[in-house]
């Protein structure tokens, strides 16, 4: 079984930081491409990072030059540095991954950047 953990959202003030964590679970995850998304109240959810296995990242444009994404193979998770959060930041953000055909997603961490 396929299990995503998100961890590491909270509350911070506008121009704060947070990192968060996701750990995987039930896939070879040194060879997965891991994904974060954002769901706003009331919005779609978009995608916000992802990484390849060779740890190519690519990068919303609104997030570009202020959040980054890494991976830690040996600990099979995937984080996300997020600075100089903004107010419109705020969302639940999920991991992601696909795998033998199946996308599979975590259950989310609530970021809240306050103004």
């Amino acid at each position: 079984q396929v299990y995503l953990v998100e961890s590491g959202g909270g509350l911070v003030q506008a121009g704060g930081s947070l990192k968060l964590s996701c750990r995987a679970s039930g896939i070879n995850f040194s060879i997965a491409t891991m994904n974060w998304y954002r769901q706003a109240s009331g919005k779609e959810r978009e995608a916000v990072a992802n990484i390849t296995m060779n740890g190519f990242a690519n990068y919303a444009d609104s997030v570009k030059g202020r959040f980054e994404i890494s991976r830690l193979n040996a600990w099979n998770t995937v984080f996300l540095q997020m600075n100089n959060l903004q107010p419109e930041d705020t969302a639940v953000y999920y991991c992601k991954t696909r795998w033998k055909n199946r996308d599979f997603w975590g259950r989310g961490t609530q970021v809240t950047v306050s103004s």
